[in-house]
């Protein structure tokens, strides 16, 4: 916890990407915060040295670090947040949260204990087990790498043959865990999914993203998108993405999710199954850096109330500090 009452919260921001929060930095300097950079690739930190004089530490790492060059940082941040925990100090999406969000795994398993409609799905840790993980499922299937992040090497196979041919040779990527999920691919009805955010565990806003191609994974709202009014060209893949009002019932799953996760910001990803018309809940995501043109998207920019709760979270631990 802090040793001395300041008249300005200081917060630490650990983050891996270089731009995708400079919004939230950006208003938090608007409104006076003390913001220490805390850049993965570049912090270390002391194991035996007494916790560090902050208000609140905001994690803002993403599984998806490994995509550039940076799949270090994901378990030295494992180690940071153990460490911070051990000294008490507050953290918005700490270890058990960061844990859920680079294990698909663990989001499947919490699903499942939930009693949330999910996509069949088996863990394996070796290309020659995808087969007989497969054993039962209606094809196509994805091998899904446990840690995931904009949709990185996912893998769509139509046939048990077509599986069974990859996995004899190899051709099989499990990601950076060695951990992957087999797991039936469900067709989403109008070819469209559908991402639910939520804050301070109430819902923010949704966005449908309509995919461009059947085989594109990267969902990622902030930059793989094409916003209202932006034109594709005839080799363009994004998904085109628009505000989107979930039923109630969807609402209140997601909230029941993010609650049970311990997610504070993060987003649900869903899908209407063709073959029933029911929703399939398939990613849960313990870190949002929310849709791309905001304001021209949902009709409000999220940062400021997201600063609001941040801020509100290091407000509460300064008075129990105090």
């Amino acid at each position: 916890m802090c040793t001395q009452l300041r008249s300005t919260p200081r917060i630490a921001v650990l983050y891996e990407h270089p731009t995708w929060f400079q919004a939230t930095f950006d208003e938090l300097q608007r409104r006076g915060v003390e913001v220490l950079h805390w850049f993965a690739p570049d912090h270390v930190f002391d194991p035996s040295a007494p916790n560090p004089d902050v208000d609140l530490v905001l994690n803002r790492m993403s599984p998806s670090a490994f995509t550039r060059g940076n799949g270090h940082t994901i378990p030295y941040t494992t180690e940071l947040l153990d460490y911070l925990k051990r000294h008490g100090v507050p953290v918005l999406h700490g270890a058990d949260v960061y844990g859920l969000e680079f294990s698909k795994a663990r989001q499947i398993a919490l699903l499942a204990r939930l009693g949330i409609a999910h996509p069949r799905s088996r863990v394996i840790h070796h290309p020659r087990q995808a087969p007989r993980a497969a054993a039962g499922f209606t094809f196509p299937v994805l091998i899904k790498p446990n840690v995931g992040g904009s949709g990185a090497g996912i893998r769509s196979f139509d046939t048990p043959d077509d599986l069974a041919e990859a996995s004899a040779s190899g051709d099989i990527d499990l990601g950076f865990d060695g951990i992957a999920l087999v797991q039936e691919r469900l067709s989403p009805r109008g070819g469209s999914v559908v991402r639910v955010e939520v804050l301070g565990g109430r819902f923010l806003y949704a966005i449908e993203l309509q995919l461009a191609a059947p085989d594109s994974f990267n969902l990622c709202p902030a930059d793989a998108c094409r916003v209202p009014g932006e034109v594709a060209d005839a080799n363009d893949t994004r998904a085109s993405v628009r505000a989107f009002e979930p039923s109630d019932d969807v609402v209140r799953t997601v909230e029941r999710l993010t609650a049970a996760a311990g997610i504070e910001v993060g987003g649900v990803e869903y899908l209407i199954d063709d073959r029933d018309g029911r929703p399939v809940f398939y990613d849960v995501n313990a870190l949002s850096n929310f849709v791309a043109d905001a304001p021209n998207v949902i009709g409000f920019d999220p940062v400021p109330r997201f600063v609001d709760h941040v801020l509100g979270r290091a407000a509460g631990a300064r008075t129990l500090a105090a």
